[in-house]
């Protein structure tokens, strides 16, 4: 394992052809200094999620050459799907992880973004702890548009892309680089084909509705199993909680008379947040992660 450990969770606009995700990640399997721990598709939402580990130098070295890739196989001019999207390559986040801080991924992303804007010409928008400015933290307000309202969007001052042209690229539109503490994409089925129903809860659950602080939502159909999700990031699991979403999202949605059928996790979760989960549900008393067998022996190593 590296001694500096850095993670990068690039979000690509492809969730159905899988031989053309693995075109565009090859480099991070080539590269000695990254390590692939989990990528996942999903045709609904026409998105993939991939997450690496690495060096600075390893993923500064290669990140970019993934974004060209995304560029030169995705194009959205003809992409479809339920969740909104700005560019082939949509959001690239760093988090800090091992033996690194929060201002080294500040440091990272920017070097990245300015090399994607030169080589790639694709304009990109710094956000999270890496923004320039209040307005650009929330990625939602940077996504606000989308693909197809992105080139009139920055036409305004206070919209020209900290790295890049001033357009959006053609096809692979704009990109999203940043530097954030560990994130969990947690979503939650409902037993119903309304996505009124869906909207209106995630509503109530995220932050800007009145809900919990640390949470944001939006509803999204699956077609494919004809019913609605409510789709979430938590961005601090340790104050907004697995259980605490799930709980509020039941009370909710038995509101409306209809059920949760199942939840997920896009990507990777820590532990201490399964764990805490766990803890709750099973009302276990005074348990920690030092019980988990896996983790003792992770230590003894």
């Amino acid at each position: 394992m590296f001694s500096q450990v850095i993670e990068c969770i690039p979000n690509f606009s492809e969730g159905k052809d899988s031989a053309k995700l693995q075109r565009i990640i090859a480099p991070f399997y080539q590269d000695e200094q990254i390590r692939v721990l989990d990528y996942s598709l999903d045709a609904d939402h026409n998105r993939a999620v991939v997450t690496v580990i690495g060096t600075y130098e390893g993923l500064k070295r290669t990140v970019p050459c993934v974004i060209g890739l995304a560029q030169q196989e995705i194009d959205l001019r003809v992409h479809r799907g339920a969740h909104p999207r700005m560019g082939a390559t949509d959001v690239c986040p760093f988090v800090p992880i091992r033996n690194t801080d929060m201002e080294t991924c500040i440091q990272l992303a920017r070097e990245v973004a300015e090399i994607v804007a030169a080589d790639y010409k694709i304009p990109v928008f710094l956000y999270e702890k890496s923004a320039t400015s209040p307005e650009r933290e929330n990625l939602a307000r940077i996504r606000k548009g989308e693909f197809e309202g992105m080139k009139e969007k920055m036409l305004a001052d206070e919209w020209k892309p900290d790295f890049g042209p001033g357009q959006p690229h053609e096809t692979a539109g704009v990109t999203a680089i940043g530097a954030r503490m560990p994130l969990i994409a947690y979503n939650i089925n409902l037993g119903t084909s309304e996505l009124k129903i869906a909207d209106e809860i995630a509503r109530k659950v995220r932050f800007v509705g009145g809900g919990l602080r640390f949470v944001k939502a939006m509803g999204v159909v699956l077609e494919r199993r004809n019913i609605v999700q409510v789709s979430m990031n938590l961005t601090d699991y340790t104050k907004s909680s697995l259980y605490q979403v799930m709980e509020l999202v039941r009370a909710e949605a038995k509101r409306y008379g209809v059920p949760v059928v199942g939840s997920e996790i896009v990507g990777l979760s820590p532990l201490a947040a399964l764990l805490d989960a766990a803890s709750y549900y099973l009302q276990l008393e005074d348990f920690g992660l030092d019980q988990v067998i896996e983790s003792r022996l992770l230590d003894a190593e």
